[in-house]
C-alpha cells in the first residue's frame, strides 16, 4: 500500500503527539506500507513544526524535528511531482500534495482537510484510483484489511 499523507497528518505524527495520526505511522511501519512524499511535503512539515502555536503544543527541539523528518523519510518513497492545472481550487497551495500522490502512484491520500473532499478533487483522484481517507478511516480500513 502506498499512502500520501498531507502536511497536517504528518505534523500530528511527531514524537510528542498522540492519537490516530501517530498510530497510523506505527501501523504503516508494521505492515510494510510506504509513504509517498515529496520535498515540498517534507519542507512543509519542517516549517509547520516550527510555528509558534505548534511549538507551544509539542515543544520540539530542532534536533527532534530533524529526527522526525528522517523517520518519515525512512518510511517513504520521495517523488518529485510534476506541476499541473489547479485541482484544489479552494486552496491551490495543496495542489503539490495531490500531484505528489499522483507521481508516487499512491493508493490513498490521507487527509482530513475539507478542501480535498470538494467534487473536483474527488473526481481528479478517482480518475487515478487514489482514495481520500482521514487517518481514522485509513486505520480502520487497514485493521479490517479493506484497503
Amino acid at each position: 500500500m502506498r499512502i500520501t499523507p498531507d502536511t497536517t497528518v504528518l505534523v500530528r505524527t511527531n514524537v510528542r503527539a498522540f492519537g490516530p495520526a501517530r498510530e497510523l505511522l506505527k501501523v504503516v511501519q508494521q505492515i510494510g506500507a510506504r509513504l509517498v512524499v515529496s520535498p515540498f511535503i517534507v519542507n512543509e512539515v519542517r516549517r509547520v513544526l516550527s510555528y509558534p502555536r505548534i511549538q507551544a503544543m509539542y515543544h520540539l527541539s530542532d534536533e527532534e524535528i530533524g529526527e522526525h523528518l528522517q523517520y518519515i523519510e525512512s518510511l517513504s518513497d520521495i517523488v518529485v511531482p510534476m506541476e499541473g492545472p489547479p485541482v484544489v481550487l479552494k486552496d491551490p497551495n495543496d495542489d503539490p500534495i495531490v500531484y505528489t500522490a499522483l507521481a508516487g502512484q499512491a493508493d490513498v491520500l490521507c487527509t482530513g482537510d475539507k478542501h480535498f473532499y470538494e467534487p473536483n478533487v474527488l473526481s481528479f483522484c478517482s480518475r487515478y484510483r487514489i482514495r481520500l481517507m482521514s487517518e481514522v478511516e485509513l486505520l480502520r480500513a487497514i485493521r479490517q484489511s479493506t484497503v
